[in-house]
């Protein structure tokens, strides 16, 4: 498994040491000296990065299955790196190779990462080792989705659609459960919310909960960017997160999927409990 010194992945190792034990366990990382937590519970840790395929293939050595969570480096040629990666895992002998994906991955969307993640998928379909593809909603920071709303009383955003906003802790789970079933998901599975929501359902859940009105208010799209570089946002960063919103109001997040209810056998966490810190 490679990014288990990360949130995401972090979490999966936490949850596959419930289910089997820590010599069954391997993971790659940049710098060792950040997993000696893993290493003093026996999970095997070998440096590896994306950028050195000799150090991936040696940590991928004798694994049955290899999880590779999707590079965040914004400077490098991510696809380049995810190929590198795949390879490796081939090389190494990888019976099945899981991939990190997002909802919503194409080609046809004005989110670059969406593109980023068919090209991954593509070169897994054709790598000849068996394949998944975790397809996660949304997730990380709720401040840098709607703003300082507990002080404002505002969730003011460029114009939106229904997306699914999911917890780490729920995809990680559910990664887990897949690496461990008896029976194999080949391909894509979309590990979404079994409905999706709106920035307007944030703000009609935020006002239950916070016991004052939460409005949400559109922004014009260029006003929005034009308040953000104001604001100390680089453009081309502001731009990027423009296109996440366009990309949720042309429907490209708006799917639903029981996946990931089945997997943790209950529902998954809830907006409410997100805005709840639960």
């Amino acid at each position: 498994m490679t990014g288990a010194t990360g949130v995401l992945n972090g979490a999966t190792v936490e949850r596959l040491l419930d289910h089997v034990p820590p010599d069954r366990i391997g993971v790659s990382v940049r710098d060792p000296g950040r997993a000696t937590h893993l290493s003093e519970r026996g999970v095997r840790v070998r440096p590896g990065s994306y950028d050195d395929p000799d150090a991936l293939r040696h940590s991928f050595a004798d694994a049955q299955q290899v999880l590779l969570v999707s590079s965040s480096d914004v400077t490098a040629d991510v696809v380049g790196q995810h190929r590198a990666a795949i390879d490796a895992a081939v090389a190494a002998g990888a019976e099945r190779i899981l991939y990190t994906s997002a909802h919503g991955t194409g080609y046809d969307t004005p989110y670059p990462p969406l593109a980023i993640h068919a090209a991954t998928e593509d070169y897994l379909a054709a790598s000849g080792v068996a394949w998944t593809s975790l397809r996660n909603g949304f997730y990380g920071e709720l401040s840098q989705l709607l703003g300082p709303w507990r002080e404002t009383g505002v969730i003011a955003k460029p114009a939106d659609g229904p997306f699914s906003w999911v917890d780490r802790r729920d995809v990680a789970e559910a990664a887990a459960a897949i690496i461990t079933g008896e029976s194999p998901v080949d391909g894509p599975i979309d590990l979404v919310l079994p409905s999706p929501v709106t920035l307007a359902d944030f703000a009609s859940t935020a006002s239950e909960i916070s016991g004052f009105d939460v409005e949400r208010v559109v922004v014009d799209d260029d006003e929005w960017v034009a308040r953000e570089i104001a604001d100390g946002t680089p453009e081309p960063v502001a731009r990027f997160t423009l296109s996440m919103f366009q990309a949720t109001r042309s429907g490209h997040f708006a799917q639903s999927d029981p996946a990931l209810s089945r997997l943790l056998g209950r529902s998954p966490r809830s907006i409410a409990d997100h805005l709840l810190g639960g």
